[in-house]
C-alpha cells in the first residue's frame, strides 16, 4: 500500500515529487544568469520558475529531507539534483564553482541568500540619483518609461512596502495609501521628465483629482506623442522670405524650383487675404551640385 502511494505521488503533477519526462537538467535556466550583482531581480525569477515546476518547496526549507529508509527517499534526491543543476545553470561559471558541491538545493539557495542578498545602500543611492535624473531626451516615450521602470522596479526591490501578517489583517486605508502615494510619487517623476511638447497633457494629468491609473496616463501621453508626429514642422515665413511676383522665373532655371500655389484664398498677408502666388525657392537636386 506505502509503495502504491509513493508512486501515485511521483505519477501527480500536483506533487513536489512529479517529474516530466522532457525535464532534464538544462530544463530550467533563468536569463540573465546570476552575476553576483543582481541576486534581488534573480532569486525572483528563480522563484517564479520553479514555483511553475511545483520545485519551491526544494529550496524554501518547507519539504523536509526524508529519512534514507523512506519510499519518497529517491524521488526526493531525483528532484533534488534536478533542482540543484537548475541553480548551477542559471548562475555565472565563477559562481557556480562555490555551489557545486553542496549537498542539496536549500543548502545552495541559502548560501546564496546569505552572501549576496545584504542592503546596499550605495547602491540605493545611486538608483535614486539615476532617477532623479533622468529624463526622456532624444528617447521615445516608451523607451524612456521602460527605463525609468527598470529603475522602480530594481529599487523596489530594496525598498518593499510592508505587508500586514497578522492573523486578523487591517483593512483600513492605513495599508492602501503608502501603495497610492507610490504610484502617485511614479505618476509625477514620469511627467516630470518628459520634453516641454507635453506640457500640455501633464497640466492635465496633474490637474485630474484623483490622478488616473498608469495606464491611463501612459496613453495620454503616447496619443500625444502619436499627435506631435503627425504634425509637420511648421515654417515661419516673415517679409524678408515670402516674395510676390519678386523673382525672374527665367534666371532661375536651372538654379532653383520654384513651387507655385495658386490660388490660396485662406492665408492671409499683413491682415488682408490674398490669392497671389508664392514661390518657394527650393535648391536644386541637379546631379551638377
Amino acid at each position: 500500500m506505502a509503495r502504491n502511494n509513493n508512486q501515485q505521488q511521483q505519477s501527480d503533477s500536483e506533487s513536489a515529487y512529479f517529474v516530466h519526462p522532457s525535464e532534464g537538467p538544462n530544463f530550467v535556466v533563468v536569463s540573465p544568469k546570476f552575476n553576483g550583482s543582481n541576486y534581488l531581480t534573480w532569486s525572483r525569477s528563480m522563484q517564479r520558475a520553479l514555483g511553475g515546476k511545483n520545485k519551491l518547496s526544494f529550496i524554501n526549507g518547507t519539504l523536509p529531507v526524508p529519512d534514507i529508509d523512506d519510499l519518497n527517499r529517491n524521488a526526493w534526491e531525483r528532484c533534488n539534483h534536478l533542482v540543484h543543476s537548475w541553480l548551477i545553470n542559471s548562475v555565472s561559471d565563477s559562481i557556480a564553482q562555490t555551489i557545486v558541491f553542496h549537498d542539496n538545493a536549500f543548502e545552495v539557495w541559502e548560501d546564496l541568500k546569505e552572501r549576496f542578498s545584504k542592503v546596499d545602500r550605495i547602491h540605493i543611492a545611486r538608483l535614486r540619483s539615476s532617477l532623479n535624473t533622468l529624463r526622456q531626451g532624444t528617447k521615445s516615450v516608451l523607451d524612456y518609461f521602460i527605463e525609468m521602470k527598470a529603475l522602480w522596479e530594481e529599487l523596489y526591490s530594496h525598498r518593499p512596502l510592508p505587508n500586514c501578517h497578522c492573523p486578523f489583517q487591517c483593512k483600513c486605508d492605513a495599508v492602501k495609501v503608502p501603495k497610492t502615494y507610490r504610484v502617485e510619487d511614479q505618476i509625477i517623476q514620469f511627467l516630470t521628465g518628459l520634453n516641454e511638447q507635453f506640457s500640455v497633457v501633464k497640466t492635465q494629468v496633474l490637474l485630474m483629482d484623483p490622478l488616473p491609473s498608469w495606464n491611463k496616463v501612459f496613453s495620454l501621453v503616447i496619443q500625444e506623442e502619436s499627435n506631435n508626429a503627425s504634425i509637420p514642422a511648421m515654417v515661419t515665413l516673415d517679409d524678408s522670405s515670402i516674395s510676390i511676383n519678386a523673382y525672374d522665373e527665367e534666371s532661375l532655371k536651372g538654379v532653383v524650383k520654384v513651387l507655385t500655389i495658386n490660388p490660396l484664398p485662406d492665408i492671409a498677408l499683413s491682415g488682408t487675404k490674398t490669392t497671389t502666388q508664392l514661390i518657394f525657392v527650393i535648391k536644386s537636386m541637379d546631379s551638377s551640385m
